[in-house]
């Protein structure tokens, strides 16, 4: 088991809830307009994952009063990101959200804001390494277990050999999840490979897709790691007149992913509902600011996922994807 401790879970997210929508109005009219905190992530608000991510955080700044500014270096680039938080920690923010895709690269900046006495929460990836640096607590999916969950889906399905595409190789998150997938999938006698694609070129992205099925036709199943991912997937899927024979699945939501779930040509996405991974963090240090270090469990994971959209429930969440909030 990788969850390494205080996993409080999803009854928290309601408790959490409650907390943002009680207190708001008393907050935002005491001292919450001097409390600013800087959002540092791995991915761009023009990423339509990272979008709703930002959308989270500035309706919890706005429920809860607060300032929070969100960035993130122009592509994947832990050099640039690391140095953002360098920035963030100079300015002396109230506290800092971060996003921790390499743990390695990101930790000596990390360390230096919990060394100068700023409250740091972590979300969306480093739910195995948060804690080793000196994070309060992490908000997200567990990476691994969300990947174990897709692959035993797919199994269930009927995939015996399958792709996991992954746009960012080295990226711990990214690489848990195939790593959980493949796992599931050996568990259940199939297999999975690893296809690395650059989504910065969407037709490139594409064309490694068709290429790596048209060199291996024993491959009968492909997962993406994100909408980003699954559109050139479908493309790829179209083009080669596989739509709805190959087995596709993806992790988080789009209105393009819904719609592709709703109508069969996909088996289902993984949602860890990335517009809490947002919110909740700046619920979070508003309330360890304001009343002296309250935080939910003393600490730990927060689970905002992983669950399961298929074409039972596609329908239903795909006018909030739309609004930027699924």
């Amino acid at each position: 088991m990788r969850i390494k401790k205080g996993l409080i879970g999803l009854v928290s997210l309601s408790l959490l809830a409650g907390a943002a929508l009680a207190p708001a109005a008393v907050l935002a009219d005491s001292h919450t307009k001097d409390i600013r905190i800087e959002v540092v992530s791995h991915g761009q608000a023009s990423d339509p994952f990272w979008s709703v991510v930002q959308n989270g955080v500035n309706a919890a700044a706005s429920d809860m009063g607060v300032t929070a500014n969100y960035s993130a270096p122009g592509t994947f680039d832990m050099v640039a990101m690391a140095q953002l938080i360098d920035t963030a920690v100079a300015s002396q923010p109230d506290g800092i959200v971060v996003s921790l895709p390499d743990a390695d690269a990101l930790g000596p900046a990390i360390e230096a804001a919990v060394a100068a006495g700023i409250p740091v929460i972590s979300m969306n990836s480093g739910s195995d390494e948060y804690a080793g640096l000196g994070i309060l607590a992490h908000v997200g999916q567990t990476e691994y277990e969300a990947g174990l969950g897709g692959g035993a889906r797919m199994a269930a399905a009927g995939v015996t050999k399958a792709i996991c595409v992954n746009q960012e190789v080295g990226n711990t998150a990214l690489d848990l999840r195939c790593q959980g997938f493949a796992d599931a999938l050996a568990e259940a006698g199939a297999s999975s490979t690893v296809l690395a694609v650059d989504l910065a070129d969407p037709l490139g992205a594409q064309a490694s897709i068709e290429s790596a099925l048209t060199a291996d036709p024993d491959v009968d199943g492909v997962l993406t790691l994100g909408p980003t991912g699954a559109l050139p997937a479908l493309n790829a899927l179209e083009a080669m007149g596989m739509v709805g024979e190959m087995r596709l699945a993806t992790f988080d939501l789009a209105p393009e992913v819904l719609q592709a779930i709703a109508a069969g040509d996909m088996l289902f996405a993984i949602d860890q509902q990335q517009y809490l991974q947002g919110y909740l963090p700046i619920v979070m240090l508003t309330l360890y600011n304001e009343y002296g270090g309250l935080i939910p469990g003393g600490g730990g994971v927060v689970l905002t996922g992983p669950g399961f959209v298929t074409a039972d429930n596609a329908e239903a969440v795909i006018d909030l994807s739309a609004e930027g909030i699924r």
